[in-house]
């Protein structure tokens, strides 16, 4: 769904009816609550590095950004766009869905604060719905799907892990549908992408399916919570 900047106001340039079913979906998804998950069995090991980083993709990347800049421990998230073929692809790029890029997050963390798992846990419960196959809410196409992009071994073994686990827990009423995919490459966002959630606080569309996200997250893991904002890239 090619959407313009504002994508409160997009859904008005359909029919009324259409409108009407993309604004019901938006409600169901905001309405619910964080789901309760188990932290992982298997994390990573508090490394000596001061920082690491990791890729996540669960829909518009202005929720998914807003999340973990309120999260202790990470030092910079940064919307993107990853998993894709196009070299330095625009947001009209990625939008048309040929790029095979996500609009993604990278996420640059202390690991002697926040671990690699207790982020999973906050992607999986919080940021997104990993059940919903190459859509999120109102926003539809592959660019939109679900995604961990690892940037070495271990995270790829904590992630796969660790979906594992959820599955047999039945965490979830349907399938797990996150894609765990190397990291090849990372573009950056457009700057008016950047910070979009906390600089358009009155964005129909942030009202609606972003900052809900941002209250589950204060509301299901109170102590990973910050009113202190990340930096961005």
């Amino acid at each position: 769904m090619k959407r313009s900047v504002s994508r409160g106001n997009a859904v008005f340039g359909g029919l009324l009816v259409m409108a009407g079913l993309v604004f019901a979906q938006s409600l169901r998804a905001a309405t619910r609550g964080p789901v309760s998950i188990p932290a992982p069995a298997r994390d990573e090991l508090a490394a000596n590095a001061k920082s690491e980083t990791a890729v996540f993709a669960g829909g518009c990347f202005w929720g998914i950004q807003a999340v973990f800049q309120h999260v202790k421990g990470v030092v910079s998230a940064t919307s993107g766009y990853a998993g894709g073929t196009m070299d330095r692809p625009s947001y009209e790029d990625v939008g048309s869905g040929s790029t095979g890029h996500a609009e993604s997050v990278r996420v640059v963390f202390d690991p002697s604060q926040v671990t690699y798992g207790q982020l999973l846990r906050v992607f999986f419960s919080v940021a997104h719905d990993p059940t919903e196959l190459n859509r999120q809410g109102p926003d539809v196409g592959t660019q939109y799907r679900s995604a961990i992009f690892y940037t070495n071994d271990e995270q790829k073994k904590t992630a796969e892990a660790y979906i594992e686990q959820l599955s047999k827990s039945h965490a979830y009423s349907k399938p797990i549908v996150t894609q765990v995919a190397p990291l090849k490459a990372f573009y950056i966002a457009e700057a008016y992408h950047q910070n979009y959630a906390e600089l358009h606080p009155d964005d129909l569309y942030i009202r609606i399916n972003d900052a809900p996200k941002v209250v589950n997250l204060k509301k299901e893991f109170p102590a990973m919570y910050t009113e202190k904002l990340a930096a961005h890239e």
